[in-house]
């Protein structure tokens, strides 16, 4: 039987460690969250030499000071879980920045190896390493490798086994941080050492530094009012001896420590060398060149998301169609089967209208992980931090709210690249406003329906730079009020240009996916067959009319589209006596104030489901059949009914209210909590009615668009 050996996997962000997680773990790995927090949990295993390794990629973190739910996270893990090693992925081409992390983890005492990756990129710009004299000055295993090449993973694995089980030791070194600053941190430790309660999993050598740091987290954990009335004294002499607050001069002196290591075992012989990334930073992050750089790779990762999409998602539809057409002949022709209306109408038709979107998924995940790998996206998140820092946002919320103009569901799942949880959760609620896709067949219904050619191009417009303007609002709100704090700035390094993998780029585009697809079979399978029920239930026993005596007599008399046409009314007229249409009904006082009837309101009922579903509602309300966004019957059918000023209400109504049943599905996945996916639905559903009453009250009292 094989030993089991646990690994953590730790290290900067852009470090490769992820990369070399999927190298150790293949598919043999599984993607999940953390207890009570939005941070992703992968782990994997691997076998190597009678080993059974399980390895955990905890979030990729700067330091081990609990700033942020990530380094929490990371922290937590590694005490609680008591890892048998601790594997730090190191950039070796930035190897001083990288070491800040390891010198931390050498603190902790954990057992450690350094993974000293893009070694070949080091290498290459004239980097040169004395590893045995770094190890013995770090007191840690080091080993050089390429994960991107898929080389030193063996080597790796093999010096864990032999940290795990201690067949090599090491002397840790002692990190000096002054005489004022070591004799404060003994004697904290001595009193934590000899109190119960205080240090549980934690060393008390280590527990008193992080509390001359001032470390949140960890002064949560000490109850005992003398021994925080004493930290709070250390620290007040200390700041006055040393001059400065003592987690700054714990910082410096950890630096210092770093330092000196690599004047001893580290040497460049190109210093002065301006390498490549130097060369094509000077372009890509230009300040006048880099945002019109960065719109135009954008707006080419769109366009070829959608064009490459259509034709899958065609065959997907006529897939779908397909299936649909071979359940309903199970049953005899006009025949009625509540079974075969849930397995048609429900099932296959819920899913299949959310299945269909998976093409695009793939492309645009596709897009980004090949952006993410390549080093480009940090120079991306680098050129819109100014921007988006007005509004209380990080430059990386850019991203999955443009992404959003295509569909909202992985412009949600994109905000994990995310690392601070407030800028995560207001992007995932703010995005939804960015006008998606799926509101383009409402907009090409109504707009030529109402308003004249020249107007066509300014009204869409406009509409999108409506959802624009409310997304900057709404975040601004949000950072001011529930989730109020310090913006964090955008401190990263940027990672040198690197040629991204086939096998990362498909194990990141797979992860998201199956994650799409595993939400397509559970949750929004359940809201689909909800949603066929209140349209399909209760059944009307009696109609206004003999329709189907009347529907015989013109199919007699060959005039199929009177018989097709008697069809839809009967069709509408059981809609109407639904649940849906009853609620539709019920709504329509509610709904009157923003010019809405019965019509509308059931139409919006079933967009629920995906946003595109409204014009097909209003088709079948209307008595029109399959109608679409260039239904010219419809069309007239709505001018007969509305005013201008309605159906920009409707266009107004649909792009701010509450998203597709998709998007909500996500932002609870994303976010842990059906508490947030609640409050998504609901205030979007609120600023919605608010804002069309405004306009449609206004523009009424004005005479704006009434005839």
């Amino acid at each position: 039987m094989n030993k089991t050996i646990r690994i953590a996997l730790a290290g900067n962000p852009n470090s490769g460690k992820t990369t070399l997680f999927n190298l150790l773990t293949g598919a043999r790995q599984h993607v999940g969250n953390y207890p009570g927090v939005t941070v992703e949990k992968r782990q994997g295993s691997r076998k190597h030499n009678g080993y059974e390794f399980e390895i955990t990629d905890l979030p990729g973190t700067y330091s081990l000071t609990a700033y942020s739910v990530e380094e929490v996270v990371a922290r937590d893990f590694i005490v609680e879980e008591r890892p048998d090693a601790v594997v730090d992925v190191l950039d070796a081409s930035n190897l001083e920045r990288n070491l800040y992390l390891a010198v931390q983890l050498i603190e902790l005492g954990v057992p450690l190896v350094l993974a000293l990756n893009m070694s070949d990129v080091a290498k290459a710009r004239g980097i040169e390493f004395d590893l045995a004299r770094l190890s013995e000055l770090l007191g840690v295993a080091i080993v050089p490798m390429a994960a991107v090449k898929g080389t030193g993973a063996k080597e790796l694995l093999e010096a864990v086994v032999a940290v795990a089980e201690k067949s090599v030791t090491f002397t840790r070194p002692v990190i000096s941080y002054g005489a004022d600053l070591d004799k404060a941190k003994a004697d904290l430790a001595e009193v934590i050492a000899t109190r119960d309660g205080i240090s549980g999993d934690y060393v008390a050598e280590w527990m008193a530094l992080k509390l001359l740091e001032d470390d949140e987290q960890v002064r949560r954990r000490v109850k005992a009012p003398d021994v925080l009335r004493s930290v709070a004294e250390h620290n007040r002499q200390l700041e006055v001896r040393l001059g400065d607050a003592p987690e700054n001069v714990i910082a410096d002196s950890r630096y210092a420590f770093i330092a000196g290591a690599c004047r001893e075992a580290v040497r460049s012989s190109v210093e002065s060398r301006r390498n490549m990334s130097d060369k094509l930073d000077a372009v890509v992050t230009n300040r006048i060149l880099g945002l019109p750089l960065f719109l135009g790779l954008m707006y080419v990762v769109f366009q070829l998301t959608f064009t490459l999409g259509g034709p899958p998602m065609d065959w997907i539809e006529a897939g779908t169609g397909w299936l649909a057409d071979t359940v309903s002949g199970w049953w005899p022709e006009g025949s009625e089967s509540a079974l075969r209306s849930l397995l048609v109408d429900g099932v296959i038709a819920g899913v299949g209208g959310v299945i269909i979107f998976l093409p695009n998924i793939l492309l645009l995940f596709l897009a980004i992980a090949i952006l993410e790998d390549s080093g480009y996206m940090a120079r991306a998140a680098f050129i819109m931090d100014r921007l988006m820092h007005k509004i209380g946002l990080h430059g990386k919320s850019f991203i999955p709210m443009l992404i959003g103009f295509g569909c909202s569901v992985p412009a949600i799942m994109a905000t994990r690249t995310l690392e601070n949880e407030r800028d995560r959760l207001t992007t995932i609620l703010v995005t939804p406003l960015m006008s998606c896709g799926a509101r383009l067949p409402i907009y090409a219904l109504l707009i030529p329906a109402f308003f004249p050619r020249s107007l066509h191009a300014p009204m869409l417009w406009l509409i999108y730079l409506i959802g624009v303007v409310l997304a900057v609002l709404a975040a601004k709100c949000l950072r001011s009020t529930l989730f109020k704090g310090e913006t964090h700035p955008l401190v990263m390094e940027l990672p040198p240009y690197r040629m991204p993998t086939i096998r990362g780029v498909a194990v990141h585009v797979w992860e998201r996916g199956w994650l799409y697809l595993k939400k397509a079979g559970t949750l929004i399978l359940g809201i689909s067959i909800v949603m066929w029920a209140m349209t399909s239930y209760p059944k009307k026993p009696e109609f206004q009319r003999d329709y189907e005596a009347e529907t015989a007599r013109y199919e007699e008399q060959g005039m199929e589209e009177e018989a097709e046409r008697l069809a839809n009314e009967q069709h509408a007229e059981e809609l109407a006596h639904s649940i849906s249409g009853r609620i539709g009904h019920g709504l329509e006082p509610l709904l009157k104030p923003l010019g809405f009837d019965w019509r509308i309101g059931t139409a919006l009922l079933g967009a629920f489901a995906a946003k595109e579903v409204f014009v097909a509602q209003l088709g079948i309300v209307y008595s029109i059949g399959e109608a679409d966004e260039e239904s010219e019957a419809l069309r007239d059918r709505l001018r007969a009914n509305h005013s201008p000023l309605v159906a920009f209400c409707i266009m107004l109504f649909c792009l701010v209210s509450a998203p597709c049943m998709a998007t909500i599905a996500v932002t609870k996945r994303e976010t842990n909590s059906w508490k947030w996916a609640l409050f998504q639905l609901g205030g979007l559903t609120a600023l919605a009615y608010g804002l069309t009453f405004i306009v449609f009250q206004v523009g009424s009292r004005l005479g704006i668009g009434v005839a």
